[in-house]
């Protein structure tokens, strides 16, 4: 089930991207960012109410607390940086440097959580960066 929702967020992501790029004409970077998080946050919030998961604020611990909203700061300074991008350059370059974060997650990964570096993701981050270079000059 994963695969379906990691295909499904990167359909969506594209759809971002392309329709950021289309509405983000003369309106400033800032204030396009702003009102993409309340379309967001009302969405997610929607979600929270819909499957009746609201009742599970109480029970995050303050370790959670503390990464969920650096977590949010970090989604906060991306969407920023990202909607600027997008105004400043062409969806086709912006977009595939943005994905780096594919690589940088697989190094944040490896150092913070321990996680496996295989030969696989080795090459696959690799290829990614390589990819990224030749679309992005």
């Amino acid at each position: 089930m994963w695969l379906l929702f990691a295909i499904l967020s990167a359909v969506f992501a594209a759809l971002t991207s392309i329709l950021a790029k289309a509405g983000i004409d003369g309106v400033n970077s800032h204030l396009a960012t702003a009102l993409r998080t309340v379309v967001a946050l009302g969405m997610a919030w929607g979600m929270v109410f819909l499957t009746n998961a609201q009742g599970g604020i109480s029970s995050i611990s303050r370790k959670s607390w503390l990464f969920l909203i650096l977590s949010g700061l970090s989604t906060g300074a991306s969407w920023l940086c990202y909607y600027r991008a997008l105004q400043l350059g062409e969806v086709s370059k912006v977009v595939p440097v943005d994905k780096m974060s594919v690589v940088i997650t697989l190094i944040l990964a490896f150092l913070f959580l321990h996680e496996n570096v295989t030969a696989k993701s080795l090459a696959g981050a690799g290829l990614i960066t390589i990819g990224t270079l030749i679309m992005a000059l």
